[in-house]
């Protein structure tokens, strides 16, 4: 499926006000959500006309997409969803660090049952062997852990964050069983918190952020060896 078919599905008039960050905000969802994926070129008329807006507020959309890494405007060819690379993982799970396992530590409104249902949602997929799924499990999942905050700036850099992520995801689309192992390690998570241990569940994703940071950095290594 391609951007403009996506977005003719979406609202057909953009708010009078902030259109530009409203269409962000929309690119970026179709991104985290993997309905855009890497290399898809963003056509600038196509867009502008799915989403009811001028050119020139469209570009302001994608200056916006572009500050955050997102995509990538590469002279004479056009726009195009970003294709992250090593050091872009490197930064992503560096953010990933700091917020999630404090948020896991110190949030304050942790919704076991939210958590709960999400981790079953993803042992039906794990069963079914749908890769897609489990992945869109663990990106609710770790969105689910920044709403514990409370913070509305966290959430909002959280959803850059996942964007970001799922781009990372589509380079493992031939390493099905990237998703699997992470099923039952977010499940560890939602047992330590019903248990109250905290700090114990903080630093079990410190780990295991750890552990699939270096999980994709060899894959990446393998594929692209230059």
């Amino acid at each position: 499926m391609n951007a403009r078919s996506m977005l003719t599905e979406q609202p057909a008039k953009a708010p009078h006000a902030h259109s530009s960050t409203w269409a962000a905000d929309l690119l970026r969802a179709q991104i985290a959500s993997g309905e855009l994926l890497p290399g898809t070129k963003l056509s600038e008329q196509a867009l502008a006309e799915s989403l009811g807006l001028s050119r020139n507020t469209l570009r302001e959309s994608f200056t916006l997409l572009d500050s955050e890494l997102i995509i990538t405007r590469i002279p004479n060819r056009g726009v195009f969803v970003a294709s992250p690379d090593a050091d872009d993982v490197r930064e992503i799970y560096a953010v990933r660090r700091t917020i999630e396992p404090a948020c896991l530590a110190w949030g304050p409104n942790v919704d076991l049952g939210a958590l709960s249902a999400i981790i079953a949602t993803a042992r039906k997929a794990y069963a079914a062997n749908d890769v897609a799924r489990m992945a869109d499990a663990n990106q609710e999942f770790h969105k689910q852990l920044v709403l514990t905050s409370g913070s509305l700036l966290l959430q909002e850099l959280m959803g850059r964050v996942l964007a970001r992520m799922r781009l990372v995801f589509h380079a493992m689309s031939d390493a099905p069983d990237f998703h699997s192992h992470y099923v039952e390690q977010n499940a560890t998570l939602v047992e330590l918190l019903a248990a109250g241990q905290r700090q114990e569940a903080a630093q079990t994703l410190r780990g295991y952020l750890d552990m699939a940071e270096a999980e994709l950095l060899r894959h990446l290594a393998v594929s692209d060896p230059e």
